[in-house]
């Protein structure tokens, strides 16, 4: 599991503290503070322009699985490799989902299209031109586009940029999710934001205010605490690289190879055989890898490698690798 296992920063948990006295109901729309926080972050980190709205979330898990039902989407594309939850959220809606290639040229029609960029689980990385032609998509179809952004912080070999930087200030239709799970290790405060079409937000607000999917007060004080500070962030992707430049060369060693993994937290491989004669053949030195499959069918011959494992564990796994 992509679990994160370093600690959440200091400051931030000091922030959930210190803001634990909390009688009353958080405000859906998140504190103006927060707001503003995720609307400054969106500006500078993301490039973001135009006019657009934010939303906090109850971590981006939950946005993914049921924004095709409140939306009342019919069909919904998602990429051909991907994280399960696309295709559960479409299930969920009673929608049609198909999974889809990267250029929008092959697409069919549909009202709802997920892309994600970095990938989980390949680390895939969407050059500026793949982003501006998903946005020429939405234009021209009048239809939804939803990145998934949530490991851009996390660049390796390439650098990662977020679709809202390829709108020219022009929102309509898009909208990109983020989260503090992996980017500041918060994913047990469940706290992650959406940033995009005032008008798609605003819809969605009014839906999640009746649902009662609200950001607890604690949490958003210590979401503002976190979008302040890039230092945490650096160290964190100096981590992962780190890791990921121990275990890649293990792999290569016993004749896997290594496939795009250019960014995220993730190492995406294969040795042409079946994933779970991989899994097998990793669990019998006591490693346990993810069978590519569990991501499309396209994904059968691959196995994903989490890298949110200590230092220690990732040195283990690889001196059982180069040393079984």
């Amino acid at each position: 599991m992509g679990t994160p296992v370093d600690a959440t920063p200091e400051f931030i948990q000091e922030a959930l503290r210190s803001s634990s006295n909390s009688p009353g109901y958080p405000l859906t729309a998140g504190t103006p503070d927060l707001r503003a926080a995720i609307s400054e972050w969106a500006m500078t980190r993301l490039g973001a322009t135009g006019e657009f709205d934010v939303l906090p979330l109850i971590g981006s898990k939950e946005l993914v699985a049921w924004l095709p039902t409140f939306l009342e989407a019919k069909k919904v594309l998602f990429p051909e490799v991907a994280y399960p939850t696309y295709s559960v959220g479409a299930i969920l809606a009673g929608a049609e989902g198909l999974p889809v290639g990267i250029s929008p040229e092959s697409w069919p029609n549909a009202d709802f299209a997920w892309i994600n960029s970095p990938s989980n689980p390949t680390g895939r990385v969407h050059s500026e031109k793949e982003l501006q032609d998903v946005v020429a998509w939405a234009r021209k179809t009048d239809s939804l586009v939803v990145s998934d952004e949530c490991y851009l912080e996390f660049a390796h070999t390439a650098e990662p940029t977020s679709i809202l930087a390829h709108t020219n200030g022009d929102n309509r239709n898009i909208l990109a999710v983020h989260s503090l799970s992996k980017r500041s290790n918060m994913a047990g405060y469940r706290a992650a934001f959406v940033v995009g079409d005032s008008q798609m937000i605003a819809r969605l607000r009014e839906v999640r205010k009746h649902a009662g999917m609200i950001v607890p007060l604690p949490v958003q004080k210590a979401m503002i605490a976190a979008l302040a500070d890039v230092d945490h962030v650096s160290a964190q992707r100096l981590r992962y690289n780190s890791r990921r430049e121990i275990l890649a060369p293990a792999f290569e060693s016993i004749g896997f190879r290594v496939e795009e993994s250019r960014a995220g937290l993730y190492i995406w491989c294969t040795r042409d055989e079946s994933d779970w004669d991989s899994v097998s053949a990793l669990a019998d030195l006591g490693i346990l890898v993810t069978p590519g499959h569990f991501y499309g069918v396209k994904g059968s011959r691959h196995i994903r490698v989490a890298l949110t494992a200590t230092d220690d564990q990732i040195n283990q796994a690889s001196q059982r690798i180069l040393n079984p």
